[in-house]
């Protein structure tokens, strides 16, 4: 500030020239030499001339050979500067000094650039060597370079070409020996193959010119060294002969004896002198000194002094990988150092380290954790070279704990911690499941439509053992695929390296793999197992051995499962087969999930088979008696429909997945299977039977049938306040049962084909043997209900008013017995007929083959007969057999037959016409009654 005052208050009074003029008359900058005046880049040098600058601060530029050396430069004084010449790109240039004061300079002199040939580490050199050209040997980080690992790069000073060999077997095909060629046991050939598989010929014989250039300047020894700083020798040789020169000139050395031991005893004895004066100034400088040089070597090896702190800092941050980087460039400088400085720092770091590792053993052990960071987490304790295989114990900790997790979810739901979550609607739509791949709504609407129908929003609680096989799967898949990648990382090697570095360890990984395959495959058994017995324990106990139950069972409380929550179960297990499957888990491992799939297809079907026999059981309980046009009641229908949807809900359960067994072609199931399906027949068989027996205070006063002739629909009609009688229910159960042979056993036997079932022929056989057994049995129970009344009414009906056929008056028509039998019968028709018209000839024909037998018996009796007692029996006899005649058998034919027999002829003309008339006059008074039994009678209108 004064210097800019001054300067301008010099130029307000003129007194002085500005300072501008005073820049202008500076002199420019002017090299007159340099020395040395040639050398390689980076060699040093000084250069001498005129105005280089009034200090450090005027000095802006300096290049040499077209290379700015500014940074390097160190400005001495006026006439002098030292600095190092650059890599520049011209091979001779001036040398151009710049300043503030007097700009941009010029040079008489030249400065010659060699092109840097390598040297190495134990070569003699007169110039300066940055040890830049080098490269670490380690491939498995960029860490910091110790000097003794430096190495030369390229020694054949040819193109490397690394090769794909692996380094095992070039340590097989090379026992004991090394591709490091400063190695002692140093292999040419491992060099060759592993750098230099791919050059060729002549690039190997310019490789072996270069090693033959090498080897004859070595052979030089101290001459090329020599060549090398022939002016470094040059400079030292003027001044010890510019000094010879001097004392020569001298002359006192031939007087008072040597000059140069005087001059030393001189220097003695100032040294001594300066000592005494400057023993304190020289004390608090070596102080200073020391002082300065301990503050060197921490600055230099900070890094180190600072290590302990930032991995403590790091390793609270999470930032491991610095840790690893860190340790490694320290371990890679500081492992075998001998300052015990150094080696007290090294060993705090190694303490640092050693917690570390436990640190992250604690976190690859704890559980749950993902899959990512396991991988992260072994990486980690391989690069810090943790004691032992990290890899292994995280494996053996994860296998503990999904076992263990499976066994604490099967103790949940024992102990009842667990409640009812979720529910399932049997009616409507299924609850979102665990797996998320149940879709069998339907098996389950089906399972519903077997009980009494529930409303809409009917909701049922899911089972517990439902429940649990879903959260057990949930369990497997949601562990075991992460442990299987796990292990597959760890047998390929890619939990080290997945760029295919660090070739050691993942060469020790695969060989650890291969040496405990057979250990993990144990421990994919003992899950497989697990989850096998778990499932068993709660579904199928007495699969297991006794010792087992505690251990796996404790279900005995629990809701017995009906066939469609089984078969979600199934469905279940088949999702966690599938998804195990998918992840390449070999088949012989899951066999036993087949095995207990199987078990839980069969125990599905014979559960099903047992639960549709009692519902067959109540179904008597839905009979409402009301017929059809066919005198079919809605019972049949209803067991055809209970056995068929039992068939669908066991749709899913006997499909053969691949890698299943067809269960209906065990023998052992198939025996079970017909005998409980016949089972089924003959409970719904049982039923009708019992139905037969019922009274009629059994009968609920709202299921009733009546009839109104005059209806089309009459067969439907209900009449309220009206219950059938055990004669009517007899009727609609012996067509119920027409029925069940004709159609509903015929079609149930395609259904059980359909669906795979073996036996039909048994289950149809036995049904109809059945049902023809009730039949007959019905029938018969029916006939003697109706046709003994009327047969037993003909022997007082023809002896009433003491008829006598010995003594009688000349007929005059049908006495009223005949006609009351008529009436009967036709009753029992019209009974018939309103039940089922298809069992009117069945049932007329038996009733008419008892009357006939009964008159013949009657006739028979009968001792003598007198002229008009042979024609009235014979009357009565013929008008009965026309009137239904549209019913007769052949047992009824020749009843009939032998009552006439028994009766003498007509003995004239007058007697048969008179037996005509007679006949005639009651087929037309009776006409309207007897058209009952004539073919054309009204047919009941189909719906």
């Amino acid at each position: 500030m004064s210097r800019l005052s001054t300067s301008t208050g010099a130029d307000r009074s003129g007194s002085r020239p500005p300072q501008a003029a005073m820049s202008r008359a500076r002199q420019p900058p002017l090299v007159t030499g340099i020395s040395p005046k040639e050398g390689t880049a980076w060699t040093k040098v000084t250069i001498r001339g005129e105005n280089l600058g009034t200090g450090p601060a005027d000095l802006i530029g300096l290049s040499i050979c077209g290379h700015n050396c500014l940074l390097t430069a160190e400005w001495m004084s006026a006439s002098k500067i030292v600095c190092r010449v650059g890599p520049a790109k011209d091979d001779k240039g001036e040398i151009i000094v710049t300043t503030k004061s007097a700009g941009l300079g010029t040079s008489t002199v030249s400065f010659k650039l060699f092109r840097q040939e390598r040297i190495g580490i134990l070569e003699q050199s007169a110039v300066w060597v940055d040890e830049m050209n080098y490269y670490d040997m380690r491939t498995d980080r960029n860490k910091g370079i110790s000097p003794l690992s430096l190495r030369p790069s390229n020694p054949l000073g040819i193109d490397i070409d690394k090769g794909k060999i692996p380094q095992s077997d070039m340590e097989m095909t090379f026992p004991g020996m090394s591709g490091d060629f400063t190695s002692e046991n140093f292999s040419a050939t491992w060099y060759l193959m592993e750098n230099h598989s791919g050059s060729s010929f002549e690039h190997l014989k310019s490789a072996a010119s270069n090693l033959k250039k090498q080897a004859t300047k070595k052979n030089e020894g101290s001459l090329a060294y020599v060549k090398g700083g022939l002016s470094t020798f040059f400079e030292a040789q003027d001044a010890l002969a510019a000094i010879h020169q001097r004392l020569e000139s001298d002359g006192t050395e031939r007087v008072e004896g040597s000059m140069t031991q005087r001059l030393e005893n001189i220097l003695n004895r100032a040294s001594d002198t300066a000592d005494t004066l400057f023993q304190e100034v020289l004390g608090r400088k070596d102080k200073a000194d020391s002082t300065r040089n301990a503050l060197n070597v921490l600055q230099r090896f900070k890094f180190l002094f600072n290590l302990p702190l930032n991995i403590e800092r790091n390793i609270q941050k999470g930032d491991y990988d610095v840790v690893i980087n860190d340790y490694e460039k320290a371990k890679s400088l500081f492992d075998n150092a001998e300052v015990p400085v150094f080696k007290k720092v090294y060993a705090e770091v190694e303490t640092r380290i050693c917690s570390l590792r436990s640190l992250l053993l604690e976190k690859l052990l704890q559980t749950p954790s993902t899959l990512h960071d396991q991988k992260r987490y072994i990486r980690y304790l391989s690069d810090l070279h943790a004691p032992g295989d990290p890899a292994w114990q995280c494996i053996y900790a994860q296998h503990k704990w999904i076992l263990q997790l499976m066994q604490n979810c099967r103790d949940e739901f024992i102990s009842g911690q667990r409640v009812g979550v979720g529910l399932l609607d049997l009616e409507g739509d299924s609850r979102p499941l665990a797996l998320g791949r149940l879709g069998h709504t339907a098996s389950l609407k089906r399972g519903g439509s077997l009980r009494t129908p529930r409303p809409s929003t009917w909701r049922s609680e899911t089972p517990q053992q439902v429940q649990f096989v879903e959260k057990l799967s949930d369990v497997v898949i949601g562990q075991l695929p992460n442990f299987w990648k796990l292990w597959i990382s760890y047998v390929n090697g890619s939990l080290f390296s997945e760029t295919g570095e660090k070739s050691g360890q993942v060469e020790k990984s695969k060989k650890n793999a291969r040496q405990r395959q057979n250990d993990f495959k144990k421990m994919i058994e003992e899950v497989t197992n697990r989850l096998v017995k778990l499932i068993r324990g709660a579904l199928l106990p007495t699969t297991l051995p006794q010792g087992e139950l505690n251990l796996y069972g404790g279900w005995e409380n629990k809701t017995e499962l009906t066939g469609a929550w089984l078969t979600q179960i199934i469905h279940t297990v088949r999702s966690c087969h599938d998804a195990l499957s998918a992840m390449e888990i070999p088949n012989d491992l899951l066999q036993v999930i087949q095995d207990l799939l199987l078990e839980l297809r069969v125990h599905c079907l014979m559960v099903s088979l047992l639960h549709t026999t009692e519902d067959v059981k109540r179904l008597a309980e839905k009979e409402d008696w009301v017929v059809d046009n066919e005198g079919i009641t809605s019972l049949p229908s209803q067991f055809e429909q209970c056995t068929v949807l039992m068939l669908q809900s066991l749709r899913e359960p006997l499909e053969v997945k691949p890698g299943e067994i067809n269960v209906l072609q065990l023998d052992q199931v198939q025996d079970q299977v017909t005998e409980l399906s016949v089972s089924i027949m003959k409970v719904f068989i049982n039923c009708l039977d019992q139905l037969s027996t019922k009274t009629d205070g059994d009968i609920d006063a709202s299921h009733n049938i009546a009839v109104d002739l005059s209806s089309p629909d009459r067969f439907t009609a209900v009449q309220e306040g009206f219950c059938p009688t055990s004669e009517q229910r007899l009727l609609i159960i012996l067509s119920n049962c027409q029925y069940l042979e004709r159609r509903t056993f015929l079609n149930l036997a395609d259904h059980f084909e359909k669906h795979g079932f073996t036996g039909t022929e048994k289950i149809t056989r036995v049904s109809v043997d059945a049902v023809r057994e009730l039949d007959r049995k019905l029938f018969e129970a029916y006939i003697e209900r109706r046709a003994d009344p009327i047969a037993g009414s003909l022997e007082p009906g023809i002896c009433a008013g003491y008829f006598d056929w010995r003594d009688c008056q000349t007929p005059t028509g049908v006495r009223n017995y005949l006609k009351e039998a008529l009436v009967n019968i036709i009753t029992v028709h019209a009974e018939v007929f309103t039940v089922s018209k298809d069992l009117v000839p069945r049932v007329i024909s038996k009733i008419v083959e008892s009357v006939a037998d009964e008159m013949s018996r009657l006739m028979q009796c009968v001792s003598l007969f007198s002229k008009n007692g042979a024609l009235q029996a014979r009357l009565e006899i013929c008008t009965l057999r026309d009137a239904i005649v549209g019913y007769l058998n052949s047992e009824s034919n020749q009843s009939f037959n032998l009552a006439l027999d028994a009766l003498p002829q007509l003995q004239s003309g007058a007697d048969t016409k008179l037996l005509e008339q007679l006949m005639d006059k009651f087929t037309s008074s009776m006409q309207l009654q007897l058209t009952c039994f004539h073919p054309s009678s009204v047919q009941p209108v189909k719906r």
